[in-house]
C-alpha cells in the first residue's frame, strides 16, 4: 500500500514538473523579428477607390485585410462600430518576421476632456509599405 501511495506521489510530482515547464513569461510577439518595417498611414484623401470601397462595405465590422497594388502593400486594421465618435488607433509596431509581416496596433478611446462626437464611428487605419511577398498578421 505505501508503495502505491509512494508511486501516486511521485506521477503527481512528475507531472507537475511538466506542467510547470510550460508555463512561463515569455513574450512570443516578437519571434522571429527580423527587422522593423517603415510605414506610411495613409489619409482618406489617398486611399484607393476600391479598397475605399471595401472598407466601407465592411466598417460595421472588425478588418483585418490587405490590398495590394502594383507598388504598395496596403494593410487595413478596423475595430467595427464603436458607439461615439473621439476614437483614434496607434500604430505600435510594424516588423517582417521569419513567416510574413506582423502589424500591432491599438484602439484609443476618447479624451474625457472633449465633447465627442454621440453618433457611432467606424475608427480604422490604412497602412502602407512598398510591396513585398508574405503574409500578414494583426494583433
Amino acid at each position: 500500500m505505501k508503495r502505491i501511495i509512494s508511486i501516486t506521489i511521485s506521477i503527481c510530482f512528475l507531472l507537475t514538473l511538466c506542467l510547470a515547464g510550460g508555463c512561463g513569461t515569455k513574450d512570443d510577439s516578437d519571434k522571429g523579428k527580423v527587422k522593423d518595417l517603415d510605414f506610411t498611414v495613409v489619409s482618406p484623401e489617398e486611399i484607393p477607390e476600391e479598397l475605399a470601397q471595401a472598407i466601407e462595405e465592411n466598417k460595421k465590422s472588425e478588418i483585418k485585410m490587405t490590398y495590394q497594388s502594383d507598388k504598395y502593400l496596403y494593410m487595413i486594421r478596423g475595430y467595427g462600430e464603436q458607439k461615439t465618435g473621439g476614437y483614434s488607433i496607434q500604430v505600435d509596431e510594424c516588423y517582417l518576421t521569419e513567416d510574413g509581416i506582423m502589424v500591432h496596433t491599438s484602439l484609443i478611446g476618447p479624451s474625457h476632456e472633449k465633447t465627442i462626437q454621440q453618433e457611432p464611428s467606424y475608427p480604422f487605419v490604412v497602412i502602407k509599405i512598398p510591396y513585398m511577398e508574405g503574409s500578414v498578421t494583426f494583433q
